[in-house]
């Protein structure tokens, strides 16, 4: 359950008060570090990451708030927090549990490690073990090889610690776009039975925000990617109240307290010390500069696929501490240009000027290599001779065409990559030369392009430097526009934007 997680934010915001530590000690939870895979993304690439995890274990004082069986550990949700280097600016991304990712080998309660696995649902990694606590530790791997990125620190968080914490801080203001009905809790019980929840904003605490956070039916798609919107909101909401009550004793302690009572961390954040000094990285952070982003993503049948490049080009804005709004917030002296078609024309302006000197990922009229990567061709359209096209301003930019034909369906609108695993890198490379490609993995290895129309209409065959288009980011550390259009910050209408579909 995502919203969970919005504990982790609260403890590293009142650790920095100084005199609630001694009180935290006691109540911190620790989970081994010697499951951490020792095949990890460098350190020190930019700013901070923060794993924060939602479990939603039905063990111990969970089960009657669950509402379900088993003492499984589950990730409900997830998302991580990249603090940048100026210590004010922070944006959490969503990572959906449905995602289908590659999971690395994990560490089980016998000592022995599993196997890798391809395209199986992300939260699968934290219930590797089957253990009650769950395993913290797979996540986070999970994780370093979806993004590239170096987890700093993973924080988990239960049922029961939402529940009291949202209690402490005296319930959080949410909004809903119509009634809710007991029945959209369970659609299995029958009747839609009393509303539970009015249309409008209101303030809700302990089983209420759970019963909030874990809504799904009758609000959207129904799907937990149609609720990952209210869970940023609720998130949000609760960061303001916070900021808003102040930092005092009288406030903080029992929220602190019940946070801890129930929260797991990995070894860097152990005691109350440690907390204290990661948080004074957060707490010149303003709301407005709080940002909430979802993992690109689409549906994939029942699961969601991950969306590359524009996944790519997320992960590689922050570890150039680029902020949603394009400005450069690693701290450095002399940095902080806002990105966009103004700072890509000044990037382009030092290019002429530098003679040469690189300065960063190619734009157009650039040269990008295809060597080493074989695509297969085929026309999704009914234009003669358009896989034959394509196939030859492929081989002109190095790609190695293994063959062209005709698709089984001639009615393609949009141009598709469709590659096998561990082959999204090289995917993401094709499908810069074809403005609003899609990608969709495969099971099977290999890389094919099959043509849309959209690629049809165009003047121009593929050259040896991709065209611009939204899918495409401008430069290597820039948010995608697609991305950055559709994120929250902390101080936004909380009843505003509240679900996907």
């Amino acid at each position: 359950m995502a919203a969970v997680t919005a504990v982790s934010f609260l403890v590293l915001l009142v650790a920095c008060t100084g005199w609630v530590y001694l009180k935290l000690n006691g109540n911190i939870t620790t989970f081994g570090a010697d499951g951490v895979s020792g095949d990890r993304p460098a350190a020190g690439a930019g700013g901070s990451n923060v794993l924060v995890i939602g479990s939603d274990s039905r063990s111990g004082g969970n089960r009657r708030l669950g509402g379900g069986e088993g003492d499984v550990g589950r990730s409900d949700t997830a998302f991580l927090l990249h603090v940048y280097g100026d210590s004010r600016h922070a944006v959490a991304v969503s990572l959906p549990r449905d995602a289908l990712v590659d999971t690395p080998p994990c560490k089980l309660p016998d000592g022995n490690w599993t196997a890798p696995q391809t395209d199986v649902m992300f939260n699968t990694a934290f219930s590797v073990g089957e253990t009650a606590r769950g395993n913290p530790a797979c996540t986070q791997n999970t994780v370093e090889k979806l993004t590239g990125l170096r987890v700093d620190h993973t924080v988990v968080v239960d049922f029961q610690g939402f529940s009291k914490m949202t209690s402490a801080v005296g319930g959080v203001s949410v909004c809903l776009p119509q009634d809710v009905h007991q029945g959209d809790l369970n659609p299995n019980r029958g009747p839609q039975g009393e509303v539970i929840f009015r249309k409008g904003q209101q303030t809700v605490s302990g089983q209420k925000a759970l019963d909030y956070v874990r809504l799904r039916h009758g609000i959207g798609d129904g799907s937990d990617m149609g609720r990952i919107k209210r869970q940023q909101a609720f998130v949000a909401g609760l960061i303001k109240k916070v900021k808003s009550e102040g930092v005092n004793p009288t406030t903080l302690l029992p929220l602190a307290n019940a946070a801890t009572e129930s929260m797991t961390v990995d070894p860097g954040l152990d005691t109350a010390d440690k907390l204290m000094s990661f948080a004074m990285s957060l707490k010149d952070i303003d709301l407005h500069n709080t940002k909430f982003v979802t993992l690109p993503w689409r549906y994939q049948g029942a699961r969601v696929a991950v969306v590359h490049p524009q996944a790519d080009a997320l992960w590689a804005a922050l570890r150039a501490d680029r902020t949603v709004d394009g400005e450069d917030a690693s701290g450095k002296s002399g940095h902080g240009r806002k990105a966009g078609h103004r700072r890509k024309a000044e990037d382009n302006r030092k290019a002429e000027d530098s003679k040469g000197e690189a300065t960063g990922s190619p734009g157009p009229g650039a040269s990008v290599s295809g060597a080493g990567i074989g695509v297969a061709v085929y026309n999704g359209t009914t234009v003669t001779g358009l896989a034959a096209r394509a196939a030859a301003g492929l081989k002109t930019a190095g790609f190695t065409v293994t063959g062209t034909a005709t698709a089984a369906t001639q009615d393609h609108a949009t141009t598709v990559v469709t590659y096998g695993p561990g082959q999204a890198e090289q995917a993401g490379t094709l499908a810069r030369f074809f403005p609003g490609a899609e990608l969709q993995q495969a099971t099977a290895p290999g890389i094919s392009i099959t043509l849309g129309q959209a690629y049809a209409d165009h003047p121009a065959p593929p050259v040896a430097s991709p065209f611009p288009s939204p899918s495409s980011p401008s430069s290597s550390d820039d948010v995608p526009s697609d991305i950055a259009d559709k994120a929250r910050s902390a101080d936004d209408d909380p009843c505003s934007d509240l679900s996907y579909g």
